[in-house]
């Protein structure tokens, strides 16, 4: 049992740390193209490019289905039997809906341009733009149905090689447009580099499982469960598309333009670029949970460990990320994006509570209950919305943090009652006794963040990030066998 138990947490921090490290390495490369890219086109370009970027993924998860979800399982099952034909042919079921999806995102991008533009912007006519950003959209439902196929068919190596590419091509092609071009460039860069990815994304699919035209007649009927599984899925992923579209849409019109570029670049830092530590969720986690949905020990502790392991390896990065906010920034950005320190030390403690409801959340989808993680999902982005109009108007860019913060508390209260209430999870001891000294690191390091200055203050930020990281390497080291492993492997 100990052995099991070991290489339940191997497994765990392994795969963490796998696609942590890729999307971690994708991000470095992301983040020299922000830094390009603020310096060329400033706040207001990098707010003009997070409206029509919002817009465009709005458009494509309300109408892609949610195959780019759905069909992993899916495929994933029919790997895991090891039968090549039944796969083949669900994969043509796949391509052909991703195919359809496509379709009918362009036709309503074009056909919604009109009202996406009086809606995001508060001033000029933008419909052409948004007709321009067809293509894109496009381009977006075919690349999800071939990266659910390779994440099915468990093609890891693909997957992360076409994310560094299409990151590293990315900042090849954009730099020059904004150079030459400025703001005029950015529907083209977008359009481009959607392009860049559904190209990388569909050699790579190819090659695994070719593309055959053949017995394509009748596959549109058998995707139906796909599509009933993704529908809840895909709902919840527009609804929030919907409110980061609302949020930005609110601050360009009742601050300005400025308002939009420091908020999504306070928002990339945290929220996105702090869930690298959480993208082996979907690929490795989700799967997994879903094979032991039936069993509500496996289940239950299976959750747990997720939830250790995750917020061991995120907390120490927070605590640095508190401390060192005011340095990352005009690094990452430029001077002018200083603004934002107080949102992001507010976001990151929200980043403690999302590692923690993350692996709760998918309880639901792994029993095939997509409706209430819609019910979860919806509830969180409407607080949210409420939370930040209130916040802005009262703190400004500062009451955005302050919002997130609320909205991540509020979610984390009502996914812990519904899972508890429904599948009887509750967290267990071990989560309890590792998860309160990091938080509380953490929220100490908030407070003295603000309360000291100096020497005093890089101080007490380097012996609280030590004590977080000591923690968890301490915690890990106890739970795992990594380090047997890491000394092994020298010795030799």
């Amino acid at each position: 049992m100990k052995e099991k138990h070991n290489d339940s947490y191997d497994h765990v921090l392994k795969y963490t740390g796998l696609f942590g490290g890729v999307q971690g390495l994708s991000i470095v490369i992301g983040l020299v193209r922000n830094k390009i890219v603020a310096q060329l086109l400033g706040p207001a370009g990098m707010g003009l490019t997070s409206l029509f970027n919002s817009s465009v993924t709005f458009i494509s998860n309300a109408t892609s289905f949610g195959i780019s979800f759905s069909a992993i399982r899916h495929v994933s099952e029919l790997f895991e039997e090891g039968n090549q034909t039944k796969i083949t042919h669900f994969i043509k079921v796949v391509r052909g809906w991703s195919l359809i999806t496509a379709l009918l995102g362009m036709l309503v991008c074009v056909l919604l341009g009109p009202l996406l533009s009086q809606w995001t912007f508060g001033w000029g006519d933008h419909t052409l733009h948004f007709v321009l950003l067809a293509p894109a959209v496009g381009m977006l439902a075919i690349t999800g149905g071939e990266t659910a196929i390779l994440k099915g068919a468990r093609s890891l190596k693909s997957l992360a090689v076409i994310q560094l590419l299409n990151v590293l091509l990315a900042l090849v092609v954009s730099v020059p447009v904004y150079y030459f071009y400025g703001q005029t460039g950015i529907v083209p860069v977008i359009v481009v580099s959607a392009f860049i990815m559904m190209a990388l994304t569909i050699r790579q699919s190819y090659r695994l499982y070719p593309l055959r035209m053949r017995g394509m007649n009748g596959v549109l009927g058998e995707g139906m469960e796909m599509i009933r599984f993704g529908i809840a899925f895909v709902l919840a992923s527009a609804f929030g598309s919907f409110a980061e579209m609302f949020v930005r849409s609110f601050l360009n019109v009742s601050g300005a333009l400025d308002a939009v570029g420091l908020y999504n670049a306070g928002f990339m830092l945290t929220m996105t670029y702090g869930g690298m530590v959480f993208s082996a969720m979907e690929t490795d986690y989700f799967p997994r949970l879903s094979a032991v949905n039936n069993d509500r020990s496996q289940f239950v502790l299976m959750v747990n460990r997720q939830i250790e392991v995750a917020l061991l390896i995120v907390a120490p990065l927070l605590v640095a990320l508190i401390f060192g906010v005011h340095i990352i920034i005009p690094v990452l950005f430029t001077n002018e994006f200083l603004p934002i320190v107080p949102m992001i030390r507010f976001s990151a403690l929200a980043l403690y509570l999302r590692a923690i409801k993350l692996p709760i959340c998918y309880m639901c989808l792994a029993k095939g209950e997509a409706k209430w993680f819609l019910f979860q999902e919806s509830s969180y982005y409407v607080i949210m919305v409420i939370a930040i109009i209130f916040g802005y108007k009262w703190w400004g860019l500062d009451g955005t943090g302050i919002a997130l913060l609320v909205a991540a508390f509020f979610e984390f209260v009502l996914v812990t009652i519904l899972t508890h209430i429904r599948y009887g999870y509750w967290f267990s001891s071990a989560v309890i006794k590792n998860s309160v000294p990091q938080i509380l690191f953490g929220v100490i390091a908030f407070f003295l963040s603000i309360r000291t200055s100096g020497v005093v203050y890089w101080l007490v930020g380097f012996v609280l990030f030590m004590m977080s990281l000591s923690f968890s390497i301490y915690v890990l080291h106890r739970k795992t066998s990594l380090w047997k492993k890491l000394t092994a492997r020298f010795r030799k």
